[in-house]
């Protein structure tokens, strides 16, 4: 049986949806036919979902998915416009940016083993939210992309670069980065970028059929292996800039406009 998770915080949002099965955790992006895209209220409900399972060692695995047409669309750029129109210096839009950081901190750094179960487009800020949960399963009819250079912009979403360089290898990601090539299933496993590549009928079986051993393993071993990797991880790279993210985002998009102003 199935219970709503009711030890949580109230999402502030109401942008998720959360059900718990004993030790697992099901996490469902655009609850109800909501927009496919990581909204602010979006970063701001996983934060605080990430946050409240610091108090929840009982979690073992949280799976990550969505109700949506599509996986995730990206971040909500109409959102940045909104924040720029609202405060031109670019602070607001700071703060924004700087929630996106948070998050894939908290995803990469929490005890509980995270699964990404993907269907239908994974873009942009997507598909770098899939790229910090553990493991990671597509359709075999996904489709991945990262657009940020051809709409002028730098892929500078939650560390985004580092982890998909880690995760994939710096020569592809360069390539698929500059070129916003689209890529598929098949390419993003053998790439890394996926794990596993299944019918979208057979997801959940796919799923589950990680969560079943993981549940069998110790807590204390898997968080700690956790923490190994992200370590070597981190130790492999000589500059990790992914704090500077919110920072190179910002002055990308207010440029344009400190510029119409002269």
């Amino acid at each position: 049986m199935t219970d709503m998770l009711d030890t949580f915080p109230a999402f502030p949002h109401q942008a998720l949806r959360a059900d718990r099965e004993g030790p697992v955790l099901r996490i469902r992006l655009s609850p109800a036919g909501q927009d496919d895209t990581l909204t602010v209220a979006v970063l701001d409900d996983l934060v605080a979902l990430l946050d409240g399972l610091r108090e929840q060692p009982d979690v073992r695995v949280l799976v990550l998915s969505s109700d949506g047409e599509d996986f995730c669309l990206g971040a909500d750029r109409t959102e940045y416009q909104a924040a720029l129109a609202e405060d031109p210096t670019g602070a607001l839009l700071l703060r924004i940016a700087d929630k996106a950081h948070r998050l894939c901190d908290a995803l990469e750094n929490t005890h509980a083993v995270t699964i990404a179960r993907l269907h239908g487009k994974v873009i942009g800020a997507g598909l770098a939210l899939a790229a910090f949960c553990d493991l990671r399963v597509g359709a075999d009819d996904c489709r991945f992309r990262m657009p940020e250079t051809a709409i002028g912009l730098p892929p500078a979403w939650g560390g985004a670069m580092g982890r998909l360089i880690a995760e994939a290898g710096a020569a592809r990601m360069r390539e698929l980065m500059l070129t916003c090539e689209p890529f598929d299933a098949a390419t993003a496993h053998r790439l890394g970028v996926l794990h596993k590549v299944a019918p979208p009928a057979e997801l959940d079986a796919a799923v589950d059929a990680w969560v079943r051993p993981l549940l069998r393993r110790s807590p204390e071993a898997l968080a700690l292996t956790k923490r190994m990797f992200a370590g070597y991880a981190r130790a492999g790279r000589t500059a990790d800039v992914a704090l500077l993210d919110a920072h190179l985002l910002t002055a990308q998009l207010v440029r344009p406009r400190a510029q119409r102003a002269f």
